[in-house]
C-alpha cells in the first residue's frame, strides 16, 4: 500500500513540474493569459503533488505518545490547505483576465500552443484514471484529491484551447475570457477538494449504510443478542466506532468480554475502520 501511494505521488509530481515547464514557456512567449494561467495551474499542481506526498508520508507514520490513534489526519490536512491555495491563484487569474480584457494585448497563437494543450489533456486524462484506481484501491482522500484536480485540468486545458483559437483570429478577448474560466475550474476544484475534506476534519458521523453494515456484522457474532447504541465519526480518513452490544447476562465475565472482543477484531478488518471501541451491556 505504501509503496504503490508513493509510485502515485511521485508519478504526478514528475507529469505536473514537465506540464508546468513547457506551459510557461509557450505561455510567456505567445503573451496569452489563458496559457500562463494554465502554467500557473500546473504550479499549483506540483505543490499539491508535494503537499501530498509529504502527508502520505506522515500518515503512514505509526502512533506515538503525541498521537496515540496515529496520524491519518495528515493527508485531510494537506488536501484541505492546498484547496485555499488554489482559491488565491484563481482570484490572482481572474484579476489579470480583467485587465487584459479591459486592455487588451497581442497574443502570437504560435502552433506549439495547441501541441502543448492536447500533451496537457490527453496526460490528464490517462492521470486522473491511475489516480481514481488508486485513491479507491487505498482509501486515500489525498489521491482522490488530486484526481478531482486532474480532471479539472483537462476541462481548463480545453477551455485555454478554445481562448487561444479564437486569439488567432483576432479575437484577443476569447483569451481573456478563456483565462477566466480557467480560474473558474480552479476554484471547482479548490471547493470540491475542500468540501470533502473537512467531512474527514470534522469527524463526520458514518452513513445510514455504513451503520447499517455495522449492525448486521456485529448481529451476526455469536452471543451477540442486540444493539442499543453505535456512533463514528471520521479520524483522519478512517472510522473510529464506539458500539454497545447486549449479552446474556448469565454469562461469566469472561466469555462476555470475549464475546466484545470478537466484534472488535471482525469491525477493524473494514478497510475504512481504523479504531473499534466495545461496551459489553449484560441483558
Amino acid at each position: 500500500m505504501a509503496q504503490k501511494l508513493k509510485q502515485a505521488t511521485d508519478i504526478a509530481l514528475g507529469i505536473n513540474i514537465f506540464l508546468f515547464i513547457i506551459k510557461a514557456i509557450v505561455g510567456v512567449i505567445s503573451n496569452s493569459i489563458a496559457v500562463i494561467s494554465e502554467a500557473l495551474n500546473s504550479f499549483t499542481d506540483i505543490l499539491v503533488s508535494i503537499g501530498i506526498k509529504i502527508a502520505v508520508k506522515i500518515s503512514r507514520d505509526k502512533p506515538d505518545q503525541k498521537h496515540q490513534f496515529g496520524h491519518n489526519a495528515a493527508q485531510p490536512i494537506a488536501a484541505f490547505i492546498l484547496s485555499v491555495f488554489a482559491f488565491v491563484v484563481g482570484i490572482n487569474i481572474v484579476e489579470e483576465s480583467i485587465k487584459r480584457l479591459i486592455e487588451p494585448q497581442n497574443i502570437h497563437a504560435i502552433p506549439e500552443i495547441y501541441v502543448v494543450l492536447s500533451i496537457t489533456i490527453i496526460t490528464k486524462i490517462i492521470l486522473s484514471r491511475y489516480q481514481v484506481k488508486i485513491g479507491k484501491q487505498y482509501n486515500s482522500p489525498a489521491i482522490k484529491a488530486a484526481s478531482v484536480d486532474s480532471i479539472n485540468d483537462v476541462l481548463a486545458s480545453s477551455i485555454a484551447l478554445i481562448g487561444v483559437f479564437g486569439a488567432s483570429y483576432k479575437l484577443n478577448y476569447f483569451d481573456s475570457i478563456a483565462g477566466i474560466m480557467v480560474a473558474l475550474f480552479i476554484f471547482k476544484s479548490g471547493y470540491e477538494v475542500g468540501r470533502e475534506n473537512l467531512d474527514y476534519l470534522m469527524g463526520r458521523s458514518a452513513t445510514k449504510e455504513f451503520d447499517d453494515k455495522i449492525k448486521e456484522m456485529t448481529l451476526n457474532i455469536e452471543g451477540v443478542k442486540g444493539i442499543n447504541d453505535l456512533r463514528s465519526h471520521y479520524v483522519g480518513n478512517k472510522f473510529h466506532i464506539e458500539i454497545h452490544i447486549e449479552v446474556d447476562k448469565n454469562i461469566p465475565t469472561e466469555v462476555s468480554h470475549n464475546i466484545g472482543n470478537r466484534v472488535r477484531y471482525a469491525l477493524e478488518e473494514i478497510e475504512e475502520v481504523q479504531k473499534v471501541f466495545v461496551h459489553v451491556d449484560p441483558v
